[in-house]
């Protein structure tokens, strides 16, 4: 009689689990919401890419900021000079003369000039640019926010490692640039994209930073947040366009404290990339953007494994079992957290204990029981 009365109510039990089940099934925003969406955080990544009052403000209110942007604006004018005055003027001078010196007098100009003037400005723009962001996100969240750590050997080895790691993707991400740019038809396009992201992801990179994100961190942020980040990137991209490589490389420079000071006060968008638009109705409902347009842009996924190839022919010590453990993004994360390469010697002094003295330590560690405690779920990065 038992097996009769549960048959009968099978059916009703599985009606009442069907909404349930229903319920469960993920919520997709249309292709028309979701396209809406990435043009309006697009509009604001513009908007606020020409906030130059913000500049002034800032400028004008701190003798700090506006004595570094004065010295990167004077050094940055003479390399654009010295590169112009060579394009302009001594080489209609010097074009297709019999004289082998005279044929020959830009490699001698751009060797003992150009390039040393260029070099000197990269390292100061780089410290200038350190101390306007430093600046700016002090004044944005207080002295608390900016606390500076006593200078070690170590903490100077990590400052040598990251402006190493720094330059290493500079220069992958200009070979990929223009490894796109040789792609047929397109290819001056694709190039130009990327470039707005580059720039974009250099111009935030301070903030990332002060904020302590890791290198997986600052690159999924982006990523995940492509249409706000391009458009960011957008006019500088558009600057730094028309003019030779290192013309480009001086123009951007130019502009470069502007554009910290800039990302320094934006607020990308979305604040949560797989929840966009959240429901009125329901909080614990979630929206996921249309399937047909993705979520996050692989943007960085060729200079994050050229970096990685890099690290790993230049790191020093190290078993090769380790190396092939890691993600592709490890390698060159330690790398810039200067812990990625390594001396022999050192690399024997800190080693840790014994197998047998890590055994006998944890031993003394375990409960009376004799049972290891269960792990906690890990996080997600």
């Amino acid at each position: 009689m038992s097996r009769q009365s549960s048959s009968i109510q099978s059916p009703f039990s599985y009606s009442h689990q069907h909404p349930l089940s229903r319920s469960a099934y993920p919520t997709f925003l249309s292709l028309q919401e979701t396209i809406k969406l990435q043009l309006t955080w697009a509009s604001r990544g513009i908007l606020e890419a020409f906030r130059w009052d913000v500049v002034v403000k800032t400028a004008t209110s701190d003798r700090e900021i506006r004595s570094n942007i004065l010295k990167s604006l004077l050094l940055n004018s003479l390399s654009l000079t010295s590169i112009y005055a060579f394009d302009l003027l001594l080489q209609p001078l010097v074009h297709n003369h019999p004289s082998w010196l005279h044929r020959n007098v830009g490699w001698f100009y751009r060797v003992l000039w150009l390039f040393p003037v260029i070099g000197v400005s990269y390292y100061l723009n780089s410290s200038w640019c350190n101390l306007i962001a430093k600046r700016s996100f002090v004044l944005q969240h207080g002295n608390r926010a900016a606390h500076q750590q006593p200078v070690t050997y170590h903490g100077m080895l990590t400052m040598l490692a990251t402006s190493a790691y720094r330059a290493v993707m500079i220069v992958t991400s200009i070979v990929v640039s223009l490894a796109l740019g040789s792609i047929p038809f397109a290819g001056s396009w694709i190039s130009f994209t990327f470039m707005c992201w580059v720039n974009a992801y250099y111009c935030f990179e301070f903030v990332w930073v002060a904020r302590n994100s890791s290198l997986a961190q600052r690159v999924r942020h982006l990523e995940e947040r492509w249409a706000y980040y391009f458009a960011f990137g957008f006019p500088s991209a558009v600057i730094c366009t028309y003019g030779s490589g290192l013309a480009n490389a001086a123009f951007f420079a130019l502009i470069f404290p502007a554009f910290i000071i800039m990302a320094m006060h934006a607020r990308p968008v979305p604040q949560d990339p797989y929840n966009p638009a959240p429901s009125m109705e329901s909080t614990n409902t979630v929206r996921y953007p249309s399937p047909l347009v993705p979520i996050r842009m692989p943007v960085f996924t060729v200079v994050i494994w050229l970096n990685d190839l890099i690290v790993r022919v230049l790191s020093v010590g190290g078993s090769a079992g380790v190396r092939h453990r890691r993600t592709t993004s490890d390698t060159t994360e330690q790398a810039e957290e200067g812990t990625g390469v390594e001396l022999r010697n050192i690399g024997r002094t800190a080693r840790g204990p014994s197998p047998a003295v890590q055994t006998r330590r944890l031993g003394d560690r375990l409960p009376s029981n004799g049972k290891a405690p269960i792990a906690g779920r890990r996080k997600k990065d």
